[in-house]
Formats: structure tokens, sequence, C-alpha cells
């Protein structure tokens, strides 16, 4: 038994709780007199208990454990407060990342009515664009979720899109009769911005299905393509802001029942009072979360400061050709662009090199939309971050597009909304993606660049003209050094700049090195070595 107990031991407690691994640790050493003094039980914390039974029942991590480890080598206290402190954040994100009461589920099949309400006249009727390639887009949002199927779409004329029913008396009667007749319908998605809690429940009521606007629809399509913790986060986010609305109407309906004033026993709080602070204590540690992970981005863009590695940011409206670009600038085959909407939420950073051979960093961003509610805008902003600290960002437009105006002024309209650098803003260079779909392409956009990142045409052009203004803006220069073959310059050269070609004299033992150089290196190099 005590050649056994040398050995990681393992109970069979499962996920029972900590008496029974008490219990059964505490007999195996009680049956093992022989047990060497080295070797100890190291009593878990209360802590470290609770965090196994929230792996087990998380089904990250295997049961719970007791283990005997040798004396001299147990994890000091500050590790193990360390590692507590990581499991306490896994635990309260996961708690953060449940899934909400109002949300709809992964693999959910909807049977959807799409109408887009045509606004005639007023501060809200669209002037860049029309009704058909608006309802369009809204169509292409409900084909992008799998299981998700439109039986119908249509565009119904409105004078009062204010309204609670959006509709004028007439056609909302015409549009509630087409509703019944359509089966099996479960949801009808209106193509405006963002429905009213009070609206949303008149619409339901009149209608016997699920009303969404583009606000929820855009959320679940989000929700979907989300794949990191960030990206998860910022998406919970973004829904609290839904979920105060529906709260609202609920509380109202509650009120009407004389149940949302009364206490609740012993608290001296009313419910109203107790769920408003619930959803702002979930926001600010939401917030707290994004914070911690924020910093840890910062501390990654710092490193690729001090290394000196340009950063370009490419970015425009989704499905405009954005990945499948940097994978054909970088050759980076772990890219797998795809022709949906939103595909790319998280921003990634990817090696590349530009004609001089200077290595730079092209950063992927989520793609932008018109009529993007300003709450989404907000919650990703943190992803955004990265972007005001680029050195140069490449505009991808799809040129093929038949809404490609009003798609370039949306996502200028985003840029700007960001407060970026006014450098960063008027330095943009502006890519017509996807020429190739688009027979006799000709643009009056003298300063844009035509190519096709499919096929690769144009990205060598491409390549020349971001070259010029990082340059420019990392304080790099190309210069030619002439260097002692004997000595140590050489060498310097390669450690501290990029070394592009050498031009070997022998008949004197120098070369000629042409070189990238940062005006702080080339400044070093001349003080070392008197130059």
């Amino acid at each position: 038994m005590a050649c056994g107990a040398r050995l990681l031991l393992r109970t069979a407690a499962g996920c029972q709780g900590a008496t029974e691994l008490l219990k059964a640790s505490s007999f195996l050493l009680a049956c093992s007199p022989g047990l060497p003094r080295s070797w100890a039980w190291r009593k878990p914390r209360p802590r470290a208990l609770l965090h196994s039974a929230h792996r087990c029942l998380k089904g990250k991590k295997e049961p719970l454990q007791t283990r005997l480890v040798a004396a001299g080598s147990s994890p000091t206290d500050q590790e193990e407060e360390e590692e507590e402190e990581i499991e306490d954040d896994e635990i309260e994100e996961d708690e953060l990342l449940s899934p909400l009461p109002s949300a709809l589920r992964p693999g959910e099949t909807q049977k959807i009515l799409v109408v887009h309400p045509d606004v005639k006249w007023g501060p809200k009727k669209q002037h860049l664009t029309t009704a058909q390639l608006q309802l369009a887009e809204a169509v292409a949002l409900v084909d992008s979720l799998p299981d998700w199927t439109v039986l119908d779409k249509l565009i119904l004329s409105t004078k009062t899109p204010d309204s609670k029913l959006l509709f004028g008396k007439g056609n909302f009667q015409t549009l509630t009769e087409k509703i019944k007749g359509l089966s099996p319908l479960t949801a009808v998605f209106v193509n405006v911005e963002r429905i009213s809690a009070l609206t949303s429940k008149e619409l339901e009521e009149a209608w016997g299905v699920k009303v969404f606007d583009r606000y929820t629809i855009v959320l679940h399509i989000f929700r979907y393509n989300a794949r990191t913790r960030e990206a998860k986060l910022q998406i919970a986010l973004a829904e609290l802001p839904l979920l105060r609305s529906n709260l609202k109407n609920e509380l109202g309906n509650l009120d009407q029942q004389g149940g949302g004033s009364r206490y609740i026993m012993g608290s001296g709080e009313t419910f109203i009072e107790v769920q408003q602070r619930l959803l702002k204590e979930k926001e600010q540690k939401i917030r707290n979360a994004l914070e911690k992970l924020r910093k840890k981005r910062h501390l990654l863009r710092a490193q690729r400061q001090k290394r000196e590695f340009p950063i370009i940011s490419v970015m425009g409206y989704t499905n405009c050709g954005k990945t499948t670009l940097i994978k054909t600038l970088t050759g980076d085959e772990g890219m797998q662009p795809r022709d949906q909407l939103f595909a790319t939420l998280d921003v990634t950073a990817h090696a590349g090199l530009l004609p001089s051979r200077l290595p730079v960093i092209y950063v992927d961003t989520i793609g932008f939309l018109s009529q993007l509610p300003h709450d989404l805008i907000q919650s990703f902003s943190a992803t955004l971050e990265d972007v005001a600290h680029s050195d140069l960002i490449i505009h991808v437009r799809d040129i093929s597009h038949p809404e490609t105006i009003p798609q370039k002024e949306s996502v200028l309209s985003v840029l700007r909304k960001l407060e970026l650098p006014q450098r960063l803003l008027n330095s943009i260079i502006e890519v017509h993606n996807k020429v190739d779909l688009v027979p006799g392409y000709k643009t009056d956009e003298s300063s844009a660049l035509p190519i096709s990142a499919l096929q690769g045409h144009g990205l060598d052009e491409l390549r020349e003209a971001v070259e010029k203004p990082v340059l420019k803006e990392t304080g790099k220069r190309i210069i030619t050094i002439k260097v002692a073959l004997s000595g140590p310059q050489l060498s310097w050269l390669y450690k501290e700049a990029t070394v592009q070609d050498v031009d070997v004299l022998p008949e004197d033992n120098t070369a000629k090195v042409k070189v990238i150089i940062s005006d702080a290196a080339y400044g070093k190099y001349r003080k070392q070595f008197h130059q």
C-alpha cells in the first residue's frame, strides 16, 4: 500500500463532494504506516475543491482527485494563489457567458418572413440605396444562419416608421393577413435597427409569432460565430440593452397586476429594483473581465511595438473579402475565408513581407454593416481598439456589390465614431476588390487600387503602395551602408535592421549592405561605429 501511495493517488470520489474526498484520502493514509515523511497529502483548499467541482460539472476536467506529492516539489503558496485567481476568473466568466433567458438557442430552426418597411419621406428615408437592395441584405443576414429559412419576403411602404405598429392601418392589416396565411411560419424579421419592447409585444400578440429586428438578428449571428472568450463577453455586453428593454416591458405587466412594486421578503428592495441591480452588476462584471483581456492585449501590442513590427489593419464592410486578401498577401494557409456575413468577429494578426522584405503584421478585423446598432459598436470597441494603434489602414471594398458606395459610407462613418487619429484617417489606402466580377471595370477614384484577392491580381501594386507610408509612419529608411567584412558591423545590421542585399567587394574586403533601418537604430549604429 505504501508503494502504491507513492504514486499519484486518485480516488473514485467523482463529483460527489469534498466530504467523500477527505474520507477516502484519510483512510488511505491511515492504512499506510510505512509512508515516508517526505510524502505528505496536501489538503485541498476549499476554493480549490470548489474549482474542481465546477470544472467537473462543466465537463472541462477530470473528477476530483486526492494527490500525494513529494514535500520538496509541492507548489508554493504564491503559485497556488495565482492558479486559484485564474480559476476564479474562468468560473466568473463562465457564469457571465451562461445562456440568457432571451437568447436564441444554437441550432434552433426558424422559418422567417422578411419585411422591409420602405420609408417614403422624412429623416429616416434612405437616399443612397433602394428598398430592394436593403431587402436583399436582410435576406442575406437570415441566410447566414444555419437552420434558418426565408419563407417569403416583401417591401411594405410606411409613412409612420415611429408609430407603435410601424405601419399604417391598411398595410398593417394586409401584413397580418399574409402572416396568418403563411405556414409553418415561426418568426417575422422586420428590417429596422431596433424595435421597442412595447412594439415587439404588440406585434407578437397580433401575429402570434416571434418578431426580430436587425439588432437581435445580428446578435444571433455574432453569437453563432463567436469563437474566443473575448468575443463571447462582448456579445454578452451587447445583449444587456435588449434585456433591459424586455425587463421594462415585463415589469410594466407586473405593475398592472400589482407585483412589480412589492418588496421582496427581508431585502428592502422591490422586484424591479432587484432585477435592475442584477443587470447592473452583471454589466460591471463583464466590463471588468473585458478590461483584463484588454490589458493582456495591450501587453502583446507593446511587445509588437518593441520589436518594431509595422501594423496594418484591414477593414471593410462585412463579406468584402478582407480575410481572403490577408491570406493571399501572407500565404497563411491556416486562414479559412467564408462567404458569410460576420464570419470574422475577433481581431487576428498575420505576418507578411513587403517588397523590401520588411516584415509587417496584417490585422483582420470585424466587418461593418449599415444601420449597425450603436450598442453593438460600443460592445466591440475594445476589439477595434487595436485599429487605433495601427500604422496604416487598408479599406477593402467589394466593388462588384450594387451597394458599394453606401457600404463605403457606412465603414467611414464607423471609423469616425471610433475617434481614430487623424493621421490614420488621412492615410487610408482604398482597395477595390473583386474587379474580376465587374466586366469592363472603370472608376473615377484615381487613388483606389483595383485588385482581385481571390485571383491574385494587383497585389504587387498593393504591396508597393503599402510600403511607402509604412516606412514613413514607422520612421524607417532604406539606405546602403559600406561595412568592413572583418568587423562586427554586418552582424550588428542583421540583428538590428532588415538586410535586403549584400554586395561584397573582395578587392578591399568590404561590402555594400542595403538595409531597412529605423532612425533610432541608425543613430545607434553611427554612434557605436563612429560613422
